[in-house]
């Protein structure tokens, strides 16, 4: 009876040790998919823990032609400006009450392969059936903002979109603007926000400026636009971002691309007529405006050597003084 007893008790303690094992490895599964899979779940710093190139490109994986754009009006534009400047003052709730009027969220977010806290400021349309495409930013929560990564055309200059992200990656205080639709989306040029003032990416742009930051806006050019080169560099209709550009060119350079200088030469797609550039200028703000090769924006080795030679820039911008 007393050896019964004891292999009962035996046994219950095996089985007991296998359920705990058969826990644990439950748990280290779990644990491991969490890790790798884009959950958006809070970490214990604060913020939901994303990859923001998986992110970014989701968010602009709905774009298309003929699709989701509405014009905003003069109090949307101001509206959201407002609240941007003041998340870029630290005000968050106030920021928060003024972007919620035009039915915008902030949310801390955390980049799980860069480490770094981000503002996300998002249109809460963007995953409605008839989406307004107002456009996203991403602001530098561990760093004074002090420079802006522009992407006014995602999608419809292919790649440009994860390329703005490498860049924002690169350097401290960056501030991604993303345009929330495709360039032809909208009625006539009405979402071509590089060459129009009336659209919240603009508005967002401009405010940047106003505030002495330095933006770099990336485009894309298909390989026949530009033969013989990989990218096109300019700082479009104004010439305060001049250094900066003889820079990012010799930079560029020495990665290998092969680079057209407009203020050296007549090269294509100078950008003379990119509203931002203007406003920057009027501002005597530095912008350049930054056209690449779809080699250079095609991901992988070339788009980061492109990313790695913008960085030594915005490294640099991220150590001065703002200008206003």
């Amino acid at each position: 009876m007393r050896a019964n007893r004891s292999r009962v008790i035996t046994i219950a303690t095996i089985l007991l040790v296998v359920a705990g094992l058969a826990g644990g490895l439950t748990a280290l599964v779990r644990s491991t998919r969490d890790d790798t899979a884009d959950t958006g779940r809070p970490t214990p710093g604060g913020g939901a823990q994303i990859d923001l190139m998986r992110a970014v490109t989701d968010y602009t994986s709905r774009f298309g032609p003929d699709q989701g754009y509405r014009r905003p009006g003069r109090a949307d534009r101001e509206d959201i400006t407002t609240g941007v400047g003041l998340l870029l003052d630290g005000h968050r709730k106030q920021a928060e009450k003024q972007l919620q009027q035009r039915d915008f969220t902030v949310r801390t977010v955390v980049d799980r392969t860069s480490g770094h806290r981000y503002a996300e400021v998002a249109d809460r349309t963007d995953s409605a059936v008839t989406p307004r495409g107002w456009g996203r930013v991403y602001i530098d929560l561990d760093h004074r903002p002090s420079w802006s990564v522009q992407v006014p055309h995602p999608v419809f200059d292919r790649g440009t979109e994860q390329l703005g992200v490498r860049v924002l990656r690169g350097s401290p205080g960056g501030v991604l603007v993303i345009a929330g639709a495709h360039r032809k989306a909208g009625v006539g040029n009405s979402a071509d926000v590089a060459h129009r003032r009336d659209t919240v990416f603009h508005a967002i742009c401009a405010e940047l400026a106003r505030r002495g930051m330095p933006g770099i806006q990336l485009h894309g050019f298909a390989a026949a636009s530009a033969p013989g080169y990989d990218v096109v560099t300019s700082t479009g209709a104004g010439s305060a971002g001049r250094q900066d550009g003889r820079d990012l060119a010799d930079t560029l350079g020495t990665h290998g691309f092969r680079v057209c200088r407009a203020w050296v030469r007549s090269c294509p797609l100078e950008g003379l007529t990119n509203m931002q550039g203007r406003v920057a200028d009027d501002d005597h703000v530095a912008f350049l405006h930054v056209e690449f090769s779809p080699t250079a924006r095609a991901g992988g080795r070339a788009a980061e050597r492109a990313a790695a030679a913008v960085a030594d820039i915005t490294r640099d911008w991220a150590k001065r003084p703002a200008a206003h």
